[in-house]
């Protein structure tokens, strides 16, 4: 779901080399869905209908990491990221060709920055403190479950996702609420139901960027535009059901990959791949089959060119 530019992950651009602050990653990708989806994600808990989720997220790191994965020489950085995302999901009940029913989500972010360094920093290297986000509208087509003779064996959905640059934006500031660039991440997701208790749930994206026509001045002067790399990203999950029809507890994790270089005037830019993996374990509360809190934590690993640290994501789903 995800997304807009919750992850503010944007301060990963930032390397120190000769004694000044330099560009290392100039168009850093935009936020998208890292562990905000998790468990039973192939189909909704109740049928066609409204749904709203509301998410919180809170973001923590403290470690900047390099092109190389090595933590970058900054003075202390310290990055603090609250989110809210506010989604409406519409199933319909019209069966088309194939077994599958339209639908149509559509998310709302809104978030607020903190970055500190325990030395001062050159100028741009701030952030905004927030505002709202790029929206996010994806068509989709939820398939019916394929059964077998125990109940389902698998369920999925197809979704087109399209990130709006409708967020706040302001080229000083490193970290922003919004792109200022369209995005297309069009995702597969699906649920394998191992046993009636056990499931294992995955959400599969590919992320292609537009061009930034008013860039963040630290990409350096004479530079009219720049271009976030495209990019492999993925949530996975398992859980098993310890209390029926109430608790289940399980592990969740994500894992980016870009897969092209970030482009500046047109010019691919190397060493600018982006990469994170995060895991951590979660759990679902359900208070009905309509009402549903997720929980999930996850500790980051394998960094390049991106801030590394703790995420934890809380997200309520009602259906109406």
């Amino acid at each position: 779901m995800r997304l807009a530019r919750w992850l503010l992950l944007a301060i990963a651009m930032i390397a120190i080399g000769g004694g000044e602050v330099m560009a290392q990653t100039p168009a850093p990708l935009p936020g998208v869905n890292l562990g905000a989806t998790s468990f039973l994600d192939g189909a909704p808990p109740a049928g066609p209908g409204l749904y709203l989720s509301q998410y919180v997220q809170y973001f923590t790191s403290d470690e900047i990491k390099g092109s190389n994965g090595g933590t970058l020489p900054l003075p202390g950085p310290q990055l603090d990221v609250w989110v809210s995302l506010t989604q409406f999901i519409y199933m319909w009940e019209y069966e088309l060709p194939g077994h599958c029913h339209p639908a149509l989500d559509v998310l709302i972010p809104a978030l607020s920055a903190d970055f500190d360094l325990a030395a001062p920093g050159p100028p741009g290297l701030s952030a905004d403190n927030g505002g709202l986000g790029d929206i996010l509208i994806g068509p989709a087509l939820q398939f019916d479950p394929i059964m077998g003779d125990n109940g389902p064996l698998f369920v999925h959905r197809f979704e087109a996702q399209f990130i709006i640059p409708t967020g706040e934006y302001d080229r000083n500031h490193i970290l922003n609420a919004g792109s200022n660039y369209f995005s297309f991440n069009p995702y597969w997701a699906g649920t394998v139901f191992l046993t009636n208790k056990t499931t294992a749930s995955f959400r599969a994206h590919y992320l292609w960027n537009a061009e930034n026509k008013d860039p963040w001045i630290g990409a350096g002067p004479g530079v009219t535009d720049t271009k976030a790399g495209q990019a492999f990203h993925i949530n996975f999950a398992a859980e098993h059901e310890v209390i029926e029809k109430m608790l289940r507890v399980g592990i969740n994790g994500y894992y980016l990959k870009q897969t092209t270089d970030a482009q500046v005037n047109g010019a691919d830019v190397s060493g600018t791949r982006e990469q994170v993996l995060g895991i951590g374990p979660g759990a679902i509360l359900s208070f009905s089959q309509k009402q549903h809190v997720f929980c999930n934590l996850y500790w980051e690993t394998e960094a390049e060119n991106r801030a590394e640290g703790f995420r934890l994501n809380l997200r309520y789903v009602q259906k109406f």
